[in-house]
């Protein structure tokens, strides 16, 4: 039952995707990149969109044998039907839309741009149902697999190649540029980018809609001394969340996991300390990021490399907290482990003179300029865990205890190690 619920999702997100295509291509400023041979094919000889569409994935499909050989499985004959159908559904929208013909260059910009929402969203729930990929992803999977390369890479070369292609056969049968325009650039873009951002949007709504545990544990359950096995530390910058988190794991005989926690991702993920170190807890501009990254919506298979290490993370701390008592730093951890009845959640924080102070001795720096680091580094840690967690970082929501450090260091540790006395 939960097999067919996710193939009639994926059939459901092909003919939205369609209908994408469909509306992108009746606004006449060109096609999207996967579909753009096959439409300068269309404009130029007898067979549909549609029908090159079919005609164009098989040939993708045909190169797949090619590249994979006896890693070729009947998975991928499945793409076969899936391309028919897709083919067909292009046809069919393309009649269903035919009342459509824009003459103003503003009425065809925003049936491009609700043609790229609409096509969003049948990716988002292709990628949702996870039980087949188009031939153009797994295409680009294929290579990616092979050869080694980055998924996200080969998805924009592909894309680029496929545009490049549809302007040399437009040429070649025409003499002059059809089929290919700005609308195609703006697709290559908006497309996997809008997918990305519903896939964060409607996250919550996965577990109702497929199968999967809506067991759900908040800061609010009643949590005992007892029970507690684990500490999550979420601090803000310069309120001294490390030596903190260090003292209380050393006063309660505990593991303390900070920085360590980057080596261990480090070794799982295949990037250095460094470059995971640079990544993590580190987010600059949401959009941005989604923008940039918007190339791997297109599989569950593959994660842009910041995700993939807060993927990475999330698996080390969990693991980590299935086996020893421990106190864990940072990292988003009061999120990750927050259907762990054993974990206490705790945020620190500290008025920013107070962490100017700390900031300016650590780093030998003036206190404007320790408040002015504070400001970007508290910032960025905020929207980290916003994009990740969709929660609002330092809300005592998200948290058992929340604690003005302050009051002092020493202060700070006697008190929630004094909560282990309590006993």
């Amino acid at each position: 039952m939960e097999k067919l619920k996710r193939y009639v999702i994926f059939l459901l997100g092909l003919f939205i995707s369609s209908l994408g295509v469909s509306l992108v291509t009746k606004a006449n400023l060109g096609t999207s990149p996967i579909s753009a041979i096959p439409y300068v094919l269309s404009l130029n000889f007898s067979p549909t969109l549609g029908n090159f569409t079919i005609i164009f994935s098989v040939f993708l499909i045909f190169l797949q044998l090619l590249i994979l050989r006896k890693n070729f499985k009947l998975e991928h004959i499945l793409q076969i039907p899936i391309s028919i159908a897709f083919g067909y559904f292009i046809d069919f929208t393309m009649i269903l839309l035919s009342f459509i013909n824009p003459q103003f260059y503003v009425v065809k910009i925003m049936y491009l741009i609700l043609g790229c929402i609409v096509l969003g969203f049948g990716v988002y729930l292709e990628v949702l149902a996870d039980v087949a990929m188009l031939p153009g992803e797994s295409f680009v999977r294929a290579v990616s697999t092979t050869w080694k390369t980055d998924f996200g890479i080969t998805k924009i070369c592909f894309d680029v190649s496929m545009t490049v292609g549809a302007v040399i056969i437009s040429f070649v049968c025409d003499g002059r540029l059809d089929g290919v325009r700005e609308g195609t650039i703006i697709a290559a873009f908006l497309v996997g980018f809008i997918a990305r951002i519903l896939s964060r949007m409607l996250a919550f709504a996965k577990p109702y809609i497929l199968k999967e545990s809506l067991e759900i544990s908040t800061a609010k359950d009643r949590i005992s001394a007892d029970d507690i096995k684990l500490i999550a530390i979420g601090r803000q910058y310069g309120c001294g969340g490390h030596n903190i988190g260090t003292k209380i794991a050393k006063k309660l005989g505990w593991d303390f996991y900070d920085k360590e926690i980057i080596q261990m991702t480090a070794g799982s993920t295949g990037y250095t300390s460094e470059f995971v170190q640079s990544k993590e807890e580190n987010m600059t501009n949401s959009l941005l990021f989604d923008l940039v990254n918007q190339m791997y919506a297109y599989s569950n298979e593959h994660s842009a490399p910041k995700d993939k290490i807060f993927e990475a993370e999330s698996k080390v701390i969990n693991q980590l907290a299935s086996k020893h008592k421990c106190v864990i730093v940072g990292r988003c951890s009061d999120y990750v482990l927050r259907n762990n009845k054993n974990c206490l959640r705790i945020f620190l924080h500290a008025p920013i003179e107070y962490r100017a102070k700390n900031i300016s001795k650590l780093l030998n720096i003036s206190e404007k300029e320790a408040e002015i680091k504070i400001i970007k580094e508290d910032k960025r840690r905020a929207d980290n865990y916003r994009y990740y967690t969709g929660n609002m970082w330092g809300n005592s929501a998200n948290y058992n205890l929340s604690f003005d450090t302050s009051l002092g260091e020493d202060f700070t540790v006697e008190f929630l190690s004094e909560i282990f006395n309590k006993k």
